[in-house]
């Protein structure tokens, strides 16, 4: 069944790019306003992060939002069989600051936020990797999709990692120099186990991850944001946080990587996923207070 899917998949990625842009764009039409997909959650999480916009405003960031997160998976279909060539041209990023990093420091951990197009940044930044490129996914329920993405993702070198059995695969994979990518914006599960930041106002709780990993190697963490020059072309940027992670206190490092998101979102809103509940966990002062970083 894999091989079967594999090759569907491979023969639509020979389709060309305005032909998938219609797709995308039937696909716009369909999720936005036949099915109107978390339409509801989208609009309240745009009301909490910019309450001093129209609600017109609101609506139009939205609605440019949906598109980006139609071209974001159907832009999928093309990478089963896009070329480097055309990658390298496709996403554009200055690699070398972050080679001679790796370089002076062994490794480093590169944080990002869930900016479109994600699946882009994977293969523009695997294309170019000098040394190895580690990333985490999530496990799909479905084997045969789940074997599929991992083989596009993968596809230009990328080392995945499963969250589900992370730090065995972290300890057989992270050896010599290497570049480990992770995202600083994930919702905690367990609410007694983040750190508690404000986001756009809004106290919300973080993973620990990061911030824990980066001080227990001592790795430097680079920030990077990336976004679309124009359709079917992403561009990414690399900020250094810092070297010396463990300078600073618990909870410091994650606030500086949540701000540097939410200005990141502020700039260019419709960039972000909105279609997830960021603000499901209330904050309980007698619960959390001990885990605020203010």
């Amino acid at each position: 069944m894999y091989y079967l899917v594999y090759a569907i998949f491979y023969l639509l990625s020979l389709l060309p790019w305005f032909i998938i842009y219609l797709i995308s764009d039937g696909c716009y039409f369909l999720i936005y306003y036949v099915f109107k997909y978390r339409r509801q959650i989208v609009a309240d999480n745009l009301k909490i992060a910019f309450p001093d916009k129209t609600e017109t405003e609101r609506t139009q960031i939205g609605k440019a939002f949906y598109k980006n997160f139609t071209d974001n998976f159907i832009e999928l279909i093309k990478l089963v069989s896009i070329s480097e060539k055309e990658m390298k041209k496709r996403f554009e990023i200055d690699i070398e600051p972050v080679n001679a990093l790796i370089e002076k420091y062994s490794n480093i951990q590169v944080v990002s936020g869930h900016y479109f197009n994600w699946e882009f940044a994977n293969l523009g930044i695997g294309v170019r990797k000098k040394y190895a490129f580690l990333g985490v996914y999530k496990p799909l329920s479905n084997k045969v999709f789940n074997k599929f993405m991992i083989a596009v993702r993968s596809k230009f070198g990328t080392i995945l990692l499963s969250s589900s059995n992370f730090r065995e695969e972290f300890q057989k994979s992270a050896h010599g120099n290497f570049l480990f990518a992770l995202v600083a914006d994930q919702n905690a599960n367990n609410t007694s186990k983040a750190y508690w930041v404000d986001f756009f106002g809004k106290k919300v709780p973080f993973v620990k991850g990061p911030e824990k990993g980066a001080k227990m190697h001592n790795t430097p963490i680079v920030y990077a944001y990336f976004s679309k020059t124009k359709r079917g072309f992403y561009k990414c940027t690399t900020e250094l946080i810092t070297t010396t992670p463990n300078d600073y206190k618990d909870g410091d490092l994650t606030k500086v990587l949540i701000k540097k998101i939410e200005d990141s979102i502020t700039q260019e809103p419709s960039n972000y996923l909105w279609s997830h509940r960021r603000w499901k966990h209330v904050f309980n002062p007698e619960q959390h207070a001990h885990l605020t970083v203010d």
